[in-house]
């Protein structure tokens, strides 16, 4: 394998879509068989809303992130480390790929901290990424195993904590030294004032932009941790469609240096 290191992070519909998950993960397959590091974080918030429904446990959210309470955080986290994170092994082992599950508590690879009170209301067990020690990761990959990460944390005394897929990302390429972080989402990409598709931006360009409304919902996070990323030295920050992304991975084209991000 070369020196480069890609960070992958994987959510969104695309995790709940067979068909384009499938897609993708043929292309990160093709990109690791031609020697790419990778490694691939997830989330799942779909899958966890599927599981909260069928136990009849009501869906709690406060400022666009989800109330984790002590009886909402044993879903998470075996929806996220088990059932998400499995499926997306066994589908890479089925395209030929040696691949090991783990979540970011494993050998602290994520380490958080409780995410403070929103409006005064309780998060519950949700954490914000506070280090990354990428030890296990290397481990992994030095033994040729692709790593699939879920987003699930410990905190300093062993608690486990929900936490945010695009910041663990995030923080997995940084203190791996990865010279790309890749976010595969359901949509085109960041988008400007009248809708279009923003081909890149420098990181004074993605702060002005989070200062506007301009970006909401599911992109604002990820523009954050894609900034995050790259004032800490990520070459290369990608944010678009699964399809659009990995078949530019594999034409080995799209991303541009630091600082900036192709969207």
């Amino acid at each position: 394998m070369n020196g480069r290191l890609k960070v992958i992070k994987l959510g969104g519909c695309l995790l709940e879509d067979a068909s384009r998950r499938a897609e993708v993960l043929r292309g990160i397959a093709a990109s690791w068989k031609r020697g790419e590091r990778i490694i691939l974080v997830h989330g799942g918030g779909k899958h966890i809303d599927a599981q909260l429904a069928k136990l009849g446990i009501p869906k709690r959210t406060h400022g666009g992130l989800r109330v984790t309470d002590d009886v909402t955080l044993p879903v998470v986290v075996a929806v996220l480390a088990g059932t998400v994170n499995k499926m997306l092994v066994s589908e890479l082992i089925a395209l030929g790929i040696r691949a090991a599950g783990i979540s970011g508590s494993d050998g602290q690879t994520l380490t958080a901290e409780h995410h403070p009170p929103i409006g005064g209301v309780n998060l519950g067990h949700v954490g914000r990424v506070t280090k990354s020690d990428p030890t296990l990761l290397r481990a992994i990959l030095g033994a040729a195993i692709l790593p699939v990460v879920s987003s699930v944390a410990a905190a300093p005394n062993g608690s486990l904590l929900n936490v945010n897929a695009d910041a663990a990302a995030s923080s997995i390429a940084v203190a791996a030294g990865a010279s790309s972080l890749v976010f595969l989402t359901d949509v085109a990409g960041l988008l400007d004032e009248s809708g279009a598709v923003v081909s890149s931006v420098d990181a004074s360009g993605a702060l002005a932009l989070l200062q506007t409304t301009v970006v909401s919902g599911g992109m604002r996070p990820k523009l954050e941790a894609a900034l995050e990323a790259m004032n800490a030295g990520v070459m290369n920050v990608s944010i678009g469609q699964g399809t659009q992304i990995t078949r530019a991975a594999n034409q080995g084209a799209r991303t541009t240096e630091r600082p900036h991000a192709a969207a």
